[in-house]
């Protein structure tokens, strides 16, 4: 995992906003509007489905940083134990672990997740993190793939990988 990244969720988890609302995480409800000409049932189905691809999983793929255009892309890898809905707005709580260097943590993030028809899209725009810089991404799922864009100040790149299930020692490791 990316120095950056890994700051990133840490921080993303400590600064946002959405923390204070995220005591209660639910999944949606029946009276879920319906939203972009798809009805309440078709939107339950999506988070059922994304909830479902998002848990239990590794991502396991390659970034690369632009300007590095011959270098190999590096290894990255992310745990996620849980995604769940939570009540307001677009906001999902991954329930993740962060290896990075010494750093060996479990911590709940909030993440919102836009759609584009049936394509979950996490978005985060211009976080600014004091004292490590601002942040963006776009990271889209599909077909138990993952590809996407960060940038973390004047440094970006590309991510992309496919999600493998967590095997027992992994599923073990969630506390």
């Amino acid at each position: 995992m990316t120095r950056s990244f890994a700051l990133l969720l840490v921080s993303w988890l400590l600064l946002h906003p959405a923390c204070l609302h995220a005591q209660t995480p639910s999944e949606p409800s029946a009276d879920t509007p319906a939203q972009d000409g798809l009805l309440a049932d078709e939107i339950q189905q999506q988070y059922h489905k994304f909830a479902e691809a998002l848990s239990g999983v590794k991502l396991v793929g390659r970034f690369t940083t632009l300007g590095q255009e011959n270098e190999l892309p590096d290894p990255e890898e992310y745990t996620i134990y849980s995604a769940t809905k939570m009540p307001d707005g677009d906001y999902w709580m991954l329930k993740t672990r962060i290896r990075y260097g010494g750093l060996d943590i479990t911590v709940p993030i909030p993440l919102e997740v836009k759609w584009a028809g049936d394509t979950p899209v996490i978005t985060l725009t211009k976080l600014a993190i004091p004292g490590l810089g601002t942040f963006s991404s776009r990271v889209l799922f599909y077909n138990d793939k993952y590809a996407g864009t960060w940038t973390h100040g004047e440094v970006g790149g590309h991510l992309f990988g496919t999600l493998k299930e967590l095997d027992d020692q992994d599923a073990k490791a969630e506390p």
